[in-house]
C-alpha cells in the first residue's frame, strides 16, 4: 500500500515529541525523502526505511528546519557504504544554497549528489504510473507543494509544504484522497496556515482525509481546539493531527 511516513511533524521550534516536519514517500518510485529535518538518517531507520536505499530527496524550500538534516544524511549514507549518486530535487536557488552549505561546512566526504532543478508546475515520473506534480506555494521563501498521484486510478496525496492558503495549492489538491497540510499558527499569518484555514482548503478541494503537520499543541493551539477549528471551517471528512512516525496510507 503506497504511504507517506511522517518522520517529523513539528514547527520550526520542535516539541519533545515533534521534530522538524519532513517525511518519506514509501511507494512506487521510492523511498523518496521529502525535506530533511534534523536526524533524518535516524528517523528513516526508526520508520523501517533503509536510508541507503533512498531513490532521491525533494526539498520543498530552503528554510533551516527543512534542510538542516541533509548534510548529516549524505555524510552518513557515505559512511554506510553507498556509492551511487543521490538525486536531490528542488528549485534551482534552493539547490544552489544547499551546494554552498555543503562547501562551507566542508562536508567533503559524502555520497555523490545529483542536483536536479525543478520549476513550479514540473512533473516528476516515479514508477508504476505514479508521478509527483508540483505547484508554487505562498511563503516567505519560494517553495513547492507536492502531489503524489496515480492518474490511471485517481489515487492522490498532496503535501502543502509551508504556505499560506493560496489558489495554486488549492488547485493542486482538488480531488486528492489525502491532504497533509501545515497548520502552524493560531491566527492568519503571512506565509503560514491556521487549522481553520487548512480545514477550509480541504473542504473546498473535496479531500476525504486531512492530516495536520508543521503543528505544535504548545505554539499553535491545543489539539482539540485545532480539530474543532477544522470542523468549524466546513470540513466534514476525516481530520487528525499528524504524529512523528505515523504512516499515512493512500
Amino acid at each position: 500500500m503506497p504511504r507517506m511516513i511522517l518522520l517529523g511533524t513539528g514547527t520550526g521550534l520542535p516539541d519533545v515529541d515533534r521534530g522538524h516536519t519532513h517525511m518519506v514517500w514509501d511507494g512506487p518510485g521510492g523511498p523518496l525523502l521529502v525535506d530533511a529535518g534534523g536526524g533524518a538518517y535516524e528517523r528513516l531507520l526508526r520508520a523501517g526505511i533503509d536510508p541507503q536505499a533512498l531513490a532521491g530527496v525533494i526539498i520543498t524550500h530552503s528554510h533551516c528546519d527543512h534542510i538542516n538534516g541533509l548534510p548529516g544524511l549524505i555524510f552518513s549514507m557515505r559512511l554506510g557504504g553507498r556509492e551511487a549518486p543521490l538525486p536531490i530535487y528542488g528549485l534551482a536557488p534552493v539547490l544552489q544554497l544547499l551546494e554552498r552549505t555543503l562547501e562551507v561546512m566542508q562536508v567533503e566526504y559524502h555520497v555523490p549528489v545529483d542536483w536536479r532543478p525543478l520549476q513550479p508546475g514540473d512533473t516528476l515520473a516515479l514508477a508504476e504510473g505514479w508521478q509527483v506534480r508540483t505547484a508554487p506555494t505562498t511563503h516567505s521563501r519560494p517553495g513547492l507543494a507536492l502531489r503524489f498521484e496515480a492518474p490511471a486510478s485517481g489515487r492522490a496525496l498532496v503535501y502543502s509544504a509551508d504556505t499560506e492558503p493560496c489558489a495554486a495549492v488549492q488547485e493542486l489538491t482538488l480531488g486528492a484522497g489525502v491532504l497533509i497540510h501545515e497548520a502552524t499558527t493560531a491566527e492568519p499569518f503571512a506565509g503560514h496556515t491556521t487549522p481553520r484555514q487548512a480545514g477550509a482548503l480541504a473542504a473546498g478541494a473535496g479531500v476525504a482525509r486531512l492530516v495536520l503537520v508543521h503543528y505544535s499543541p504548545r505554539w499553535t493551539m491545543p489539539e482539540d481546539a485545532a480539530l474543532a477549528a477544522v470542523t468549524d471551517a466546513g470540513f466534514i471528512g476525516s481530520a487528525e493531527i499528524g504524529r512523528d512516525g505515523q504512516a499515512v496510507e493512500i
